[in-house]
C-alpha cells in the first residue's frame, strides 16, 4: 500500500459535510396517521384508541408527539403509570388501563390543544430554535442539575479535598508532584452533559509522582479505583 502525507491543510479541504434526510420510514407513518385525525374541539380515550389501534408503535410515537416527550422520557412516564408493563402486549391485555394512564399524562387535552392551535410565522422559527439549540441547553442543564447534587454528597464525605471542572487528557490528567493518587468519578444524566469529578485518594503514588516530576512531564492517572 502507498503511503501518502498529507498536510492539515489538504485534509481540511477535502472535507464535506454530510447531509441526510431526517424523516425515515417511521416518521412518515406518523404523519400519515396524524394527517387523518379528525379536528373537533374535545378529544377522549376512544380518540387515543383509536390512533394506537392504527398501530401500536406509531400510535405511541403520536402520542409522544402531542405531550412533546423524548422516547425515554415517555418511557419513564408511563412506567411510573404502568409498572406491570406498558408495551403492545400490556395496550392488548388492558386496554382501559393503558388508556387511563395516558388521560393520566392528559394526552387528550394535548391533543385538543395542540390540534386546535393558530400557529404563526413565529412558532416554526421558535420550533427550530427548541430543537436545535434547546435540545442542547436541556442536556446542559439536565448534567449541572446532577452534577451540584452530587457535589452535595461528595462533600460530605471528601470534604474540600475534590476538584471541578477540570480539563482532562487522556483518561484523568493528575498534576506533576502529586503525592496521592486520584480516583476519577463520573455523574452522567439520560440524555444530559456528563460532569466528572476526581477525589484524592487517601493512599499516595509518590513514586510514580516524583518520577514524573523529575522529568518535568505532566502524568496521566491510569488507576482503577479499588472496591
Amino acid at each position: 500500500m502507498q503511503v501518502r502525507d498529507q498536510t492539515l491543510d489538504e485534509i481540511k479541504a477535502s472535507l464535506s459535510p454530510l447531509t441526510v434526510e431526517w424523516m425515515d420510514d417511521a416518521a412518515r407513518e406518523a404523519m400519515a396517521l396524524l394527517a387523518e385525525l379528525p379536528v373537533k374541539d374535545t378529544y377522549d380515550r376512544n380518540d387515543v384508541a383509536a390512533m394506537l389501534d392504527q398501530g401500536f408503535d406509531r400510535g405511541i410515537l403520536c402520542a409522544r408527539l402531542f405531550l412533546m416527550l423524548s422516547k425515554d422520557a415517555m418511557t419513564t412516564a408511563l412506567s411510573k403509570e404502568l409498572p406491570e408493563g406498558y408495551g403492545a402486549k400490556r395496550y392488548k391485555a388492558d386496554r382501559e388501563t393503558f388508556l387511563d394512564a395516558l388521560d393520566r399524562l392528559g394526552l387528550p387535552d394535548k391533543m385538543a390543544a395542540t390540534i386546535n392551535y393558530q400557529p404563526i410565522w413565529s412558532d416554526i422559527l421558535k420550533e427550530r430554535l427548541r430543537s436545535g439549540r434547546g435540545s442542547a441547553i436541556q442536556g446542559q442543564k439536565r448534567g449541572r442539575g446532577l452534577e451540584d447534587f452530587t457535589e452535595v454528597l461528595v462533600r460530605e464525605v471528601f470534604g474540600d479535598a475534590y476538584e471541578t471542572r477540570c480539563t482532562f487528557a487522556g483518561r484523568c490528567a493528575v498534576p506533576c508532584g502529586a503525592v496521592a493518587s486520584w480516583t476519577l468519578r463520573s455523574a452522567r444524566g439520560a440524555g444530559a452533559a456528563g460532569r466528572a469529578r476526581h477525589q484524592r485518594s487517601p493512599r499516595g503514588s509518590r513514586r510514580h509522582a516524583e518520577r514524573c516530576a523529575a522529568a518535568g512531564r505532566s502524568c496521566i492517572a491510569r488507576r482503577r479505583s479499588r472496591r
